[in-house]
Formats: C-alpha cells, structure tokens, sequence
C-alpha cells in the first residue's frame, strides 16, 4: 500500500507529460537545491528510464547569499549520485537589480541562462501554489490582462536567447530589431500540485534539499503572501488555488483574443519590427494602446507602466511629424521615425576604433550591435569572391565622408545620402558594419554593395548578412 501511495504523484505527472514529450527527449532541470526543485529532479529522474528521457540540470549561481557556494555543493553532490548531468552557471546580478528589483533581475537571469543550454525541455518546479501567488502579487501591482494569466503546462517560448540579457539587438538596416533565437520550450509538469502534496513525496522518498533562509522574510511580496495572507485565506476558502487557478485561465483565453486583435489591427500597418503611427491614429484608443502593447510585447521589450503607455501613445501619435520622439523605460527606447514606431534597447557604449579582418569565417561577431555577421558562399550575386582577394577584406564602423555607387548605372552616393534613401534610422547608422577591401569601402552590410564589386551572373560570390 505504501509503494502505492508513493508512485502515484509520479504517476499523475507521467500521464501529464507522456503526450507532450517525445521519447528521447532533452530535459534540462532547472534545479535551485530547494525543495521543489528536488523533487522534480527526483520524480523525473524515476521516470527517464520508461520514456528514454535524457536529463541534465542547470543551477544558477546568483551569489546573493551567503550560503550560494553551499547550495552549489548540494547541488552538484545530489546530480552526481543520480548520475546527471549538471552545468553550474554563475551569474552577476548588481547590473540588473537596480532597474529590476532583486526578485525580477534574479529571474531574468535565469531565464537567459536556461535559454542558452541545449535541450528540448527546460523543466521548472512550478507548482499550484506558485501560480496562486503570482496571481495575487500582479494583481496587487496592478498588472494587465498577460501579466495575470495562467501560467502553463507547457510553453514553446519561455524567453529569448540573448547573447546579454539586457535585450535584443539590431539587425536589419531598415530599422529592426533582429529576433533572438526561441528558447527551448518550457515545462512545468508541478503545476496542478499543492505544495503540501510535493512536502509530502519528498518525505515519503526520504529527499533532502536546502533551504533558502530569504524565503523566511516577509520583506518579500511572495513571503508575505505565502507566510502572512494565504494561511487566513485557506481557511477561509479551502479550493483557493483552484479557483484562482481557474481565474488565471480565464486571463489567459481574454489575452489570446485581445493578441488576435491586435494582429488584425496590424494588418497592413508595417512589417514586424516596425508599426504604423498611422494605424494608430486610425484606431480607438483603446485599441490603440492594446495594438501598441501586443507591439512592445513582439519586440521582447518590458512592458511600461500604465500610465508610460498612454504617454507614449500621445507623443507618437499627437506629437508633430518633424519631432524627434525618444521615449525611455527601463532599459527600452521607444522611438518613432518617418511615421514608424521602432523599439531599441538602451546599449552598452562600443569602440568606434573597431576593426575585424575577415580570413574567409562563416561569421565574425560584431560587438557594436553584439550581433553575429554571417558570409555564405552562392553564385551570381552577392560580393564577387574574386575581387575580394586583390586585398585584405576587414569590417569597419563609419568614420565619416564615406561614399558608394550602389550599381552602374547610379552616382556614387555619399553614405550619409545613401542610409537616408534606404530609410535607416539615425540611432542605427553608426553601429553598421563596413566592409573594406583593402581601402575601398565595397559594401554598407545589409543596404548595399559597391557596383564594381558585385558578382556576375555565375560568378563566385558572398553574401554578407547580419544574423
């Protein structure tokens, strides 16, 4: 009786999980050392074998406590004995905590350090009582129609993959936001389980984990909720986190058709990087701030206060044609140019002396968009692989008085002119890369190449592309 009782939670989450993961699936546990974390990395390790799941776990290092080496240990002592994998990343949190908050910068952190291993799966130990918290606490902040929505079971993009956390990076020259790399899709096979129920498997399988001591301190939203008002609220409404649960669902259908408005409105109103202010204006306001949110959103910007929104849509939309519109929050920059509206992260400053030689790499990384430059070999367009030899190929920031002639039956045209023909945005123009061919400039990456310089119809050449 006693095995019985002991394999049916895992059991439930194996009917859960069986119809989403493939067999021979990557799971990657996100593993803190705490108790709930435990417990997943025990109950999936039990249940590997019948699905030939293949495991492996993350712990971030923040640092922040005291005992974070401590944990670390644990942590790596328990995968040892189970015979998994573990990865230890070590994380700088101060750079992210004042704009954030210590809670907030932690996550995003360990967001970005799941998103870059390889797995299918990043599996996290969420629980029942997690989603009734996170309800409540953005409730209390006053949070949107996505920021109270359900978490779910399973989601195909947790977060994106980002090179530096601080967000995206530019791209395309004609003022987008180059989409980073979907993270693996994120699992949360607890979900549906109390964590009194999780207490309980830990007990009965003899677990040991640590125990964090700031999850003591009612100084934290989450711990005063979960050691101060869910207790009262318990007896008081024994169903609470289903019916919560329920409610976070119901949030999350409203989010879906107010995501698929916002898609109908953005028909015909740019391209995915870049968002009509004429749409705007042709929308009611509500509306408007809805299309302008779903916008934010695409771009994997935070989203601004309620009140930041409504300022910027009366900059962008009220403001005259000729004003520079510049709006910042957080680490974000809203900006609006020749009737578009774009989204711009607040970047680190770069060395406007950069210099890379190019020695035939299928890609160079460009530190002043902190972007990858990408060279495939084709035939019949592109930059002629033939004339690229006559001397050393390098790639170069502007440094001012640059021309080019974009084909041969065009005059040569300054850079400054050529960047305004193509419509790049101002902010962008000084972080493209050059390329040079010995000292002649041959090609503006992504807006155009020297006319002298372009492969013949089945000629050798290479594209040159931001990736």
């Amino acid at each position: 009786m006693a095995s019985s009782r002991k394999s049916s939670l895992a059991d439930t989450v194996a009917a859960r999980l069986a119809p989403l993961l493939p067999r021979h699936s990557q799971i990657l546990i996100g593993l803190s050392g705490g108790m709930d974390s435990v417990v997943l990395l025990h109950m999936l390790h039990t249940l590997a074998p019948r699905f030939d799941w293949q495991l492996s776990a993350l712990h971030v290092h923040h640092g922040i406590s005291p005992n974070a080496d401590a944990w670390a240990d644990f942590c790596s002592g328990l995968c040892m004995r189970l015979n998994i994998p573990l990865h230890i990343e070590r994380v700088d949190i101060s750079r992210l905590q004042a704009d954030h908050g210590i809670e907030a910068a932690a996550r995003k952190l360990r967001h970005a350090a799941f998103a870059r291993q390889k797995s299918d799966f990043v599996a996290l130990a969420h629980h029942a009582d997690d989603q009734a918290e996170t309800l409540l606490l953005q409730l209390l902040r006053g949070a949107g129609i996505r920021g109270v929505a359900a978490m779910p079971v399973l989601s195909k993009v947790e977060g994106p993959v980002l090179s530096k956390v601080e967000g995206p990076v530019l791209s395309k020259v004609e003022g987008s936001l180059l989409k980073p790399t979907p993270a693996p899709a994120t699992l949360r096979p607890l979900l549906d389980i109390p964590r009194s129920a999780l207490t309980e498997y830990a007990r009965q399988h003899g677990l040991h984990w640590v125990e964090d001591e700031s999850n003591a301190d009612d100084y934290y939203p989450r711990n005063f909720l979960r050691h101060r008002l869910l207790p009262l609220l318990e007896r008081r409404f024994p169903a609470y986190r289903d019916t919560l649960a329920r409610s976070a669902q119901h949030f999350a259908e409203a989010g879906e058709l107010l995501d698929e408005l916002a898609l109908q409105d953005m028909q015909g109103s740019g391209d995915a990087v870049a968002l009509d202010v004429a749409r705007l204006r042709a929308l009611p306001h509500a509306r408007a701030k809805n299309l302008l949110r779903y916008f934010l959103h695409r771009q994997y910007a935070s989203m601004p206060h309620a009140a930041q929104l409504d300022d910027m849509l009366h900059q962008l939309c009220d403001a005259r044609e000729d004003a520079a519109i510049c709006v910042e929050f957080g680490r974000w920059q809203l900006r609006r140019y020749q009737g578009k509206v774009y989204v711009t992260d607040v970047r680190d400053p770069f060395d406007p002396n950069l210099v890379m030689t190019w020695n035939g790499e299928a890609e160079l990384r460009w530190s002043a968009l902190n972007r990858v430059i990408g060279f495939s070999h084709v035939q019949g367009k592109g930059i002629s692989y033939a004339k690229l030899q006559h001397g050393p190929v390098t790639l170069r920031l502007r440094s001012g008085s640059e021309s080019l002639r974009p084909s041969a039956a065009a005059a040569t045209r300054s850079l400054k002119n050529l960047l305004q023909e193509h419509h790049v945005p101002p902010w962008q123009r000084e972080r493209l890369p050059l390329l040079y061919c010995g000292d002649e400039l041959v090609c503006v990456v992504g807006v155009a190449i020297h006319a002298d310089y372009q492969a013949e119809p089945g000629e050798a050449g290479v594209l040159v592309s931001l990736d």
